[in-house]
């Protein structure tokens, strides 16, 4: 079947959701009714920009990464001399915490080719990110409440220049969107908050899995 024009990005939404819990690409497009390739041009695309990538190409923002601002490449650097034993993930979290709300944060991707490009990423480090350690198999559920996938979807900016953090929660057995909780922040407090709520609606799962 073709995209639901209702709702096209919460269509997206959905399909990005069931491949980052670990489903095959394959299998989710063939139940989507789109093509492989098709596939993975919307998921490279929610990597690289986050949920903003879901919505129409036409309504989205030139590629952040072909204009990051001078300011926000100086604080990268700054943070990373001030703090050399920082990654670009610890990096990213301050640009969060300093700046959403003014401008829209780089990916984590961009902060670490910022650093590179700086001559502040050890060789150490390229080693471990060539060499990736092999995890464990996941668990996979059988039944409904058997296993929840909880996971931030990036974040994106409102039309008053808030930011909005969309915590997502899914069934894994049956694929069901359980909550989208648009939040203001990644903070503890509301996220606990949304998952008291969730609870009590649907009861609790066996476990939770979440990054």
């Amino acid at each position: 079947m073709p995209w639901r024009e209702c709702s096209v990005m919460e269509e997206r939404l959905r399909f990005v959701a069931r491949l980052l819990d670990g489903e095959g690409m394959s299998e989710v497009c063939r139940e989507f009714g789109i093509s492989r390739k098709t596939g993975y041009k919307i998921f490279d695309r929610y990597r690289e920009e986050g949920l903003e990538a879901l919505c129409d190409r036409s309504r989205r923002p030139v590629r952040y990464a072909n204009q990051l601002p001078d300011r926000i490449e100086r604080l990268i650097v700054e943070s990373k001399r001030e703090k050399p034993h920082w990654g670009a993930r610890k990096i990213r979290e301050l640009l969060v915490r300093k700046l959403a709300g003014d401008v829209r944060i780089p990916a984590r991707s961009t902060v670490h080719a910022v650093l590179d490009r700086h001559g502040l990423v050890s060789q150490a480090r390229k080693r471990n990110r060539a060499n990736k350690a092999v995890g464990t198999e996941l668990s996979q559920a059988v039944r409904p409440n058997d296993l929840w996938c909880a996971d931030f979807k990036g974040e994106f900016r409102l039309g008053d220049g808030r930011y909005c953090y969309p915590l997502t929660v899914t069934d894994q057995a049956s694929r069901y969107l359980l909550a989208c909780e648009a939040l203001e922040s990644t903070k503890e407090a509301p996220v606990i908050e949304a998952f008291v709520r969730l609870f009590k609606d649907s009861g609790l799962p066996a476990a939770i899995r979440s990054d």
